[in-house]
């Protein structure tokens, strides 16, 4: 079994699933959204947010591979591209940090270690490019697929809360430890977040 984690660009964006590829949730503010919705263009509203914030400020998602099968991604920018966010009772996301806006895992292919993948592919990504921490609104009562990741998911590999709340606390992951990165990111990132096993928390996201 071949697995294979690529940046999303305008060439793959099709491979997310049809729900996601056309949901505008973070990509636009709520009453933007809801017009993208209406005018029945969400697809293009989100395509259009991909182009800008590739050429702005680079590559903003990931998606895993199965034997040439999409089966899961994560979208992650800076809160500055993230309307939505500023919506969530525990916003704003810290200056220094990087917004971990969403991850799904197909039904099919979850509990092979998807999640771990998709979650170091970030982490390596962002530390290459000085980025000091990942944070993101979590769901305490998440139950069924949607657009903010379960608040167990988080936890489980590595996230800490930084503003508790009821329903959504906001989480973060810092790209530091006791390791010199300097001396060897692999490693420090198997340390990190080698002895995750969250698959039983991120079922399909």
């Amino acid at each position: 079994m071949s697995r294979r984690l690529v940046n999303i660009t305008l060439d793959n964006l099709d491979d997310l699933p049809r729900r996601c590829r056309r949901c505008v949730f973070w990509e636009l503010d709520p009453v933007s959204g809801e017009r993208a919705i209406d005018s029945g263009d969400p697809a293009l509203e989100k395509e259009a947010w991909l182009s800008g914030t590739l050429l702005e400020w680079g590559s903003c998602g990931k998606i895993v591979y199965v034997d040439g099968v999409p089966a899961g991604f994560v979208v992650y920018s800076p809160p500055l591209y993230t309307p939505r966010s500023v919506a969530f009772p525990t916003s704003p996301v810290s200056a220094d940090a990087v917004l971990l806006m969403t991850a799904h895992i197909i039904p099919e292919f979850s509990g092979g270690g998807l999640g771990r993948m998709l979650i170091q592919g970030v982490a390596k990504d962002l530390t290459r490019r000085g980025v000091k921490a990942i944070e993101a609104f979590g769901d305490l009562k998440w139950e069924e697929p949607s657009c903010v990741v379960p608040a167990d998911y988080l936890l489980s590999v590595g996230f800490k809360t930084v503003r508790p709340h009821l329903r959504f606390p906001r989480l973060r992951l810092e790209l530091k430890t006791a390791v010199s990165w300097r001396e060897d990111v692999e490693v420090a990132l198997e340390r990190l977040l080698g002895s995750m096993s969250p698959e039983r928390a991120l079922r399909p996201v």
